[in-house]
């Protein structure tokens, strides 16, 4: 008995894990599972009842007053407007029509595609389902090996999770944030650096692309080795798309790509500001797509929908060349010109946003974007709440101590430890969604790890990877699931795990890169901010 209670830490994480093994809501389990240990550890003497005081200011401090935790919703409502918009089946229909004649050009379009919809959606199911539904039925009708097709499918669906803007990296990034002042204010730093999320989106970019580059040329290994697994498309459906066509159906996500990575990239905007515009541009784009024609023929609301996105466009490129703070004694004429534009930009721009929401709702897309967004909102700070009660109680319990132990026993130093933490999170995204290992194991492991001197940026990288490799890892991984909901019915689950497997072994190699070069994951991010 006395040895059960000297470790009840470690009890507490393993009944954790088989409850939410059980299905029980992720939330409520965490929740309960520290309420239930911290009952035990105040009646036999091994926790402090004072330590759940501390609950609420966790809270507050860790959800309320952060501002980089409103990036989640507007880049939910980004993602899902997007959606929402059919920018996925133009994009998929153009880009088949362009590379079908190809051998493998079915597969290096939904690829394509993928990786421009992780950039402008991060939204790995709503991009799985998408796709699934629109490119898994011409591919098998043309021919594709069914395990090739489900596989390019799901692993393009998932890059939502390391290219930036991606919520994974948001909340990971503030969870790496919190782990880091942490260690530093450990090690007796009084004044700590502060890692951003701006860091990791950048630190992501480059592996991100790079597993981009990865799938593409394992497509077209496959297309010219095993012909009959994905051959050209011999009678293309439709002429090759004219290069206005193609602009046309790429320039929009990518403008809106541009401007929600560059103004972070750039210094000019924070993520929350970022995320802010990218769902103003998800509105205005999505707007100009999906109204109604007036009497006459004439669009009139699209063209004030055009005409407010260009206003807030302008305004942003005069923000970008000059200071238009207001109140300012030291203003030369060129900015009291600026500012005046930009004070008359505001009446289209208003007048813009209004029709755009006007023309949303009456299509019912505005409601239905919207209770999206706070669903999957409310399941991400519900499952925070839980995780900071949880790992509130471990804590109180040793937990800490014991993680130190196990990492640090046995020798091998920073690269043993960072290994073992690698695999148990690989091992554990087989079974557990990639917001509770965050939530839960990242916070624990996280101080540890960065008290060892390993780089805050390259970790969240390395972990950004891992949990993106939990989606497709079988026989939980989400996307598989995803998938497995829109495929037809001579898809079997076993060609989709066997599609899965090549691509998990991919994203594997990637994260053995940036393991043995870490400026894949550092360079761009010291490049930027210094």
């Amino acid at each position: 008995m006395d040895l059960l209670l000297s470790h009840l830490d470690l009890l507490m994480f393993a009944a954790a894990i088989l409850l939410l093994l059980s299905g029980y809501p992720v939330a409520f389990a965490l929740a309960g599972v520290a309420l239930l240990f911290a009952g035990i550890g105040i009646l036999t003497g091994h926790f402090e009842a004072h330590l759940l005081s501390a609950f609420p200011n966790r809270i507050y401090g860790g959800v309320m007053t952060r501002q980089v935790m409103l990036a989640v919703p507007l880049f939910v409502f980004m993602g899902v407007m997007l959606e929402r918009s059919n920018i996925a089946a133009e994009l998929l229909e153009t880009m088949a029509r362009l590379f079908g004649r190809l051998r493998g050009g079915l597969g290096i379009s939904v690829i394509l595609v993928g990786a421009l919809l992780a950039a402008s959606t991060g939204i790995v199911g709503a991009t799985v389902v998408t796709m699934g539904l629109l490119s898994l039925p011409t591919m098998l009708r043309h021919g594709y090996s069914p395990s090739l097709s489900c596989g390019a499918i799901a692993a393009s669906g998932t890059l939502g999770q390391i290219i930036p803007p991606s919520i994974v990296l948001v909340l990971l990034g503030d969870v790496i944030s919190n782990a880091y002042q942490r260690s530093q204010l450990d090690a007796g730093n009084f004044a700590p650096r502060t890692i951003s999320v701006g860091d990791l989106f950048a630190g992501a970019l480059l592996p991100g692309l790079l597993l981009v580059v990865l799938y593409l040329l394992w497509m077209i290994t496959v297309a010219y080795l095993r012909p009959q697994m994905a051959p050209a498309v011999k009678k293309a459906e439709g002429q090759a798309p004219s290069l206005g066509a193609i602009l046309g159906v790429l320039l929009p996500p990518l403008l809106l790509i541009f401007a929600v990575l560059g103004s972070i990239l750039g210094g000019l905007a924070d993520v929350t500001e970022a995320a802010g515009v990218g769902a103003l541009g998800a509105l205005f784009l999505a707007a100009s797509r999906l109204g109604e024609v007036t009497k006459g023929g004439r669009d009139w609301g699209r063209i004030w929908v055009l005409a407010g996105a260009a206003a807030f466009a302008s305004m942003i490129a005069l923000a970008m060349m000059m200071d238009l703070r207001l109140g300012r004694s030291d203003t030369s004429l060129a900015e009291k010109i600026g500012q005046g534009v930009a004070i008359l930009l505001t009446v289209p721009a208003i007048l813009g946003v209004g029709v755009s929401l006007w023309r949303l709702f009456k299509t019912q897309v505005l409601q239905a974007v919207s209770r999206s967004t706070a669903q999957i909102s409310s399941m991400v700070f519900i499952i925070l709440i839980g995780a900071t009660l949880f790992s509130l109680v471990f804590r109180g319990l040793g937990g800490d101590d014991t993680v130190e132990h196990l990492l640090l026993s046995g020798g091998g130093g920073s690269v043993r430890a960072v290994v073992l933490v690698m695999l148990v999170m690989f091992l554990l995204g087989f079974f557990l969604d990639f917001i509770e290992i965050t939530f839960v194991v990242v916070p624990i492991v996280g101080p540890i790890l960065l008290g060892m001197g390993v780089d805050p940026i390259w970790l969240g990288v390395m972990m950004a990877i891992n949990l993106q490799t939990s989606f497709l890892t079988p026989p939980f991984g989400f996307a598989l699931f995803y998938l497995r909901g829109v495929a037809p019915k001579e898809v079997s689950t076993g060609h989709i795990y066997r599609g899965a497997l090549p691509f998990v072994a991919i994203q594997i190699l990637v994260m053995a890169l940036v393991a043995l070069f870490p400026g894949l994951a550092t360079a761009l991010p010291h490049m930027i901010y210094g």
